[in-house]
């Protein structure tokens, strides 16, 4: 089960290359900031929306990672160690929200005293949104996550070590724990980071629909490196067409979640039609924001249910890998249409550092990724929640 040489070296290759790519395109856009080249307020804007997809991707894996833990079932087997590393990743993306803390006044109407001295529903706000508070709570939920994830990946190797099955009960007990803890962590932080960039506009469902994106991407982004992953062994030895099938469906059901949740809130706040509510709306479908959101429903949505009721598709495991690729792909553009128009609610306005920092981060991510894939074996030791007592007997051999 242990990876031959050349693929540790290839993997050497992927880590280096995705570091060299993301620390160039970061330290570029921080130097043309620095100069005064570009505003600072744009990159603080264009920093946000990628840190929070990226961010999103590690939860997401890590979600999904305590959903198996506590429900069973073949598909999170050959998944685990991608989960488990995406997140790991966790603790890089808690360094890279430092920048943030630089940015709060370019960011946040709350963090502005010229418009909370203006402002009555602002400063009504303050007890909760000012930047002590704001900066204490982001400590907390990345805390919380790191922690959880940290103790998951530890006792899964553990279990694989020892055959012990007081780890899998561990980890079960740890993941009810866990995923209340990350869907309050999560809402609230979606509120802190996200839905307070608005000075009077807010949601109840907004921090659900974080919560099904990242549950969304972080599947989705499994499926894909899956697919790539089992052409080589071990997983090329265990991988079936019926495990893509399994994860099709519960693609599929979380894709539909999602949309679900997205026309909630729009019917929602459309038949409220409360000035307060609808501004954000408005902003995002008039004028180069509104193509944004129409080509979102047809390929977020539309596309992937339709393709996603193909028996055969989801069988088919070169193309559900590539459609789940798109799928992560397609949710940057989603995020940049849900926080980019609040600093350009006019029109659809693209900058560089939009494309530039992205790209920064993500090859941050994906090298400390990497480095988290190749530190285990590919496949865990055992598929069930707890071992048998065969494995059980085998487990000194293997040690």
């Amino acid at each position: 089960m242990n990876q031959t040489a050349s693929w540790q070296a290839e993997l050497n290759r992927i880590q280096w290359i995705a570091l060299a790519i993301g620390g160039g395109a970061l330290a570029l856009a921080i130097l043309v900031t620095l100069l005064n080249l570009v505003n600072p307020a744009q990159f603080f804007q264009s920093y946000l929306f990628a840190y929070l997809f990226w961010l999103g991707l590690a939860l997401g894996c890590f979600g999904i990672s305590m959903l198996h833990r506590m429900v069973g079932g073949k598909w999170g087997f050959v998944t685990r160690r991608i989960l488990e590393a995406g997140a790991m990743v966790l603790p890089v993306m808690a360094l890279l929200f430092l920048p943030l803390a630089f940015g709060l006044h370019e960011l946040y109407p709350w963090a502005q005293p010229e418009l909370v001295a203006a402002e009555e529903a602002l400063q009504h706000r303050q007890v909760l949104y000012n930047p002590m508070g704001f900066l204490l709570r982001a400590a907390l939920y990345l805390g919380i996550w790191i922690g959880f994830a940290y103790l998951l990946r530890r006792w899964s190797l553990a279990q694989d070590r020892t055959g012990d099955p007081a780890y899998a009960v561990r980890m079960r007990l740890l993941s009810r724990a866990g995923m209340l803890l990350y869907v309050l962590t999560v809402t609230f932080a979606a509120w802190d980071w996200a839905m307070s960039l608005e000075a009077h506009w807010y949601s109840t469902i907004y921090g659900v629909l974080f919560i099904s994106r990242e549950a969304v991407i972080g599947l989705a982004f499994a499926i894909a490196l899956l697919g790539l992953l089992s052409r080589r062994p071990p997983l090329a030895e265990v991988v079936t067409p019926e495990h893509f099938y399994d994860l099709g469906k519960l693609l599929l059901g979380f894709v539909m979640i999602w949309a679900y949740i997205h026309l909630s809130q729009f019917l929602i706040i459309w038949a409220g039609n409360l000035p307060e509510e609808v501004t954000w709306y408005t902003a995002r479908i008039r004028g180069g924001w509104g193509w944004i959101g129409r080509f979102l429903i047809l390929t977020l949505f539309v596309l992937p249910f339709v393709l996603l009721l193909s028996r055969r598709l989801k069988f088919s495991i070169p193309t559900l890998s590539t459609l789940a690729a798109a799928i992560v792909l397609l949710y940057l553009v989603d995020l940049f249409w849900f926080i980019v128009p609040t600093f350009h609610p006019a029109d659809l306005q693209i900058h560089l550092f939009d494309l530039l920092i992205p790209l920064g981060i993500g090859g941050i991510w994906v090298a400390a990724f990497v480095r988290q894939l190749k530190g285990q074996p590919l496949l865990p030791r055992y598929a069930d929640a707890a071992p048998t007592s065969t494995q059980l007997q085998e487990a000194p051999s293997h040690g």
